[in-house]
Order: C-alpha cells, then sequence, then structure tokens
C-alpha cells in the first residue's frame, strides 16, 4: 500500500461515533449549511418506509434544530406500491420522467441520481439506497458528520460489515462474502489503475454524502458504474485528502442474482475502460456518447456452459455545470 494512502486511512477514517448528533446539529446550525438526502428507489416498497421514517423520526422530529432539510424518493419506475409507501412515511417522492421531461430518461441507478440535483437544494448531497434492512440513521448522520465539522473534505463514503445473508448465525465480513463485484472487479481496478484509492472499504457502496458544489462538476454513469466513476472523478477533480470514509457498522440488503451481478462488473469495467481512455477528465470529455458494449458470459444450460451475450449500456450525463441550460427546469 503506497505510503500516501497509509496516512490517509490514518487522518480520513473515522468512526459515526466520532461525532456525536449534538456536535453535528450545531455544526450545521452554526454554518448554516442544508442537507438533502436522497433515496433511489425501484420496486422497493418493502423497505423504503421504514429508511424515510427512521430518517424523519431520527434526524428532523427528534432535534431541536433538524439535520435533514430534504428528504427526497426519486422513483425511476416502479411497477409495486413504493412512492406510495415513501409518500406515507413522509418523504417528497418525486418520479424520474418529471424531472427535465424534454430530455429522455434512460434506465439506471446513476441516471436517478444525476436528475436528483436538479429536485434538492442541500449544500450537502447524502445518497442511501432504498433496499437497505433494519436500517439505521447512523448511516445518513455518519456520513454527513466530516462534511460538517471538516471544511476541507468534500466526498465521504460509508464502510460496513456487508454479511451475505441476515439469518441465524450469519458472520459479518468487511466484504468479503457479501460484495463479490467488489472483491473481484473493483478493488483489482482501483488497485492497478487508482492506486490513491485502495484505502476505500466500500468503493461501491450506495450511502456517501458529498458538497453539492463538486457533485454539480462530475459526470455520472447512468448505470451500475455511478458509485466507481464518481469515486474516481472526484478523486481527480479534488485530490485523496479531500475524500474520506465513515464505519456506520453493518449493512444488510437484498442481494443480486447472478445475471445482475455480471451486467455490473461489465457496467464497472467498463466505466473504468472510459476513465482511462486519452482525453477523459470531469468537465472536459464533451459529447459523452452511448456506448453499448458486448459482455460474453458462460452460463450453465441443458448441454453444459454456454456463452450468453448482451449489452450493457454505460451512457454518461455531463457535469450540471457544463449545460446552464438545466438549472432554469427544477422540479418544486
Amino acid at each position: 500500500m503506497l505510503e500516501e494512502v497509509e496516512r490517509w486511512l490514518a487522518d480520513r477514517s473515522w468512526a459515526a461515533a466520532d461525532r456525536p448528533l449534538d456536535q453535528l446539529v450545531s455544526a450545521k446550525r452554526a454554518a448554516g449549511t442544508t442537507v438533502s438526502v436522497v433515496l433511489p428507489a425501484l420496486d422497493e416498497e418493502a423497505t423504503v418506509g421504514a429508511i424515510v421514517e427512521t430518517i424523519r423520526r431520527d434526524l428532523i422530529e427528534a432535534l431541536p434544530f433538524p439535520l435533514v432539510d430534504e428528504l427526497v424518493v426519486v422513483d425511476s419506475g416502479s411497477s409495486d406500491g413504493t412512492a406510495k409507501v415513501a409518500a406515507a412515511a413522509g418523504a417528497r417522492v418525486v418520479h424520474r420522467d418529471a424531472i427535465l421531461p424534454r430530455i429522455p430518461a434512460l434506465p439506471g441507478k446513476g441516471e436517478v441520481l444525476w436528475r436528483s440535483l436538479l429536485v434538492t437544494s442541500g449544500d450537502i448531497v447524502c445518497f442511501v439506497d432504498a433496499d437497505l434492512r433494519d436500517f439505521s440513521s447512523v448511516f445518513v448522520s455518519g456520513i454527513v458528520g466530516p462534511l460538517l465539522t471538516e471544511p476541507d473534505v468534500q466526498f465521504v463514503k460509508a464502510m460496513y460489515d456487508r454479511p451475505l445473508g441476515a439469518g441465524p448465525g450469519t458472520t459479518p465480513g468487511r466484504g468479503e462474502q457479501g460484495g463479490r463485484v467488489t472483491e473481484l472487479v473493483a478493488r483489482p481496478l482501483l488497485n492497478l489503475h487508482w492506486p490513491r484509492l485502495a484505502g476505500f472499504v466500500q468503493p461501491l457502496g450506495g450511502e456517501y454524502a458529498v458538497r453539492r458544489s463538486l457533485l454539480e462538476r462530475l459526470p455520472f454513469p447512468v448505470g451500475y458504474g455511478v458509485e466507481l466513476g464518481l469515486l474516481v472523478d472526484a478523486l481527480h477533480t479534488v485530490g485523496l485528502d479531500a475524500l474520506a470514509q465513515v464505519d456506520v457498522g453493518v449493512r444488510l440488503h437484498r442481494h443480486q442474482d447472478g445475471l445482475a451481478l455480471g451486467r455490473m462488473a461489465a457496467a464497472i469495467y467498463r466505466t473504468a475502460q472510459l476513465r482511462l481512455s486519452p482525453g477523459h477528465s470531469p468537465g472536459q470529455r464533451r459529447g459523452y456518447p452511448a456506448v453499448r458494449p458486448e459482455l460474453t458470459q458462460f452460463e450453465r444450460g441443458p448441454e453444459g456452459f454456454v456463452p450468453h451475450t448482451y449489452p450493457v449500456d454505460t451512457q454518461e450525463r455531463p457535469p450540471m455545470l457544463d449545460i446552464e441550460e438545466y438549472a432554469p427546469h427544477r422540479v418544486a
């Protein structure tokens, strides 16, 4: 491990308990900072309500001065009761297609995160996946904390234990049981091409908080590669010392099937390829073309393993600050 990374781990890795909630509230109030929490959601009826209720109870209603100013669920086309449940729990629900409707939406989580910048106004934007179970509000307060108390920090990722199962006898492991794509794809790519990011425990985790001033300068891969892309581009934009991670405990969520994991791996690999291509840097590469590389994966069939080929869409949305005409189209 690089000496720089060892120093970074000592200086920029914290536990959520290092910053008590009353300290965060005082810092937020003194600075006049606003915080938006965004939950991207697709068919998460079973979990989104409890997440919204927990954030509202612990970080808005129970405090003399709220830590969270906006709580928004962006529904990307759910076929279940996600939107209804989220609204009943107290979130503001916005449909992805209602945000900047003149530009057709593309499938993918990154698309939702990108559009969410147009329906929120917080100085700090905190993203939380909507499929988390046994959710704790420390997933929000823990990663928002350094942005309220450390002026030089601009991007904070959560780190956590991620057990593969949730039943009796499950032994948590920091990434070695869950997070197969992290260990088999993302971490080798980072170690090879961006070794300064090797200290991040959960580089693909969906829980992270970022200053809006930085988010609006970064391109957003529309698909599974969004977390890797944002992390790499943030490194090149503001440097390693502006990035941090906070231990928030244990993360339980729904695990993906094998086909989804294959698509995720392909999109992450392609996202990394684009960032290694000549001329790529945030705010400089223009056009952001749709790229549909073909991924071949061998799958077990009646006659043994056979190749299965499908496209992976890795189009990217440009930085918000590059497109001034987007600003007037914010959704109230």
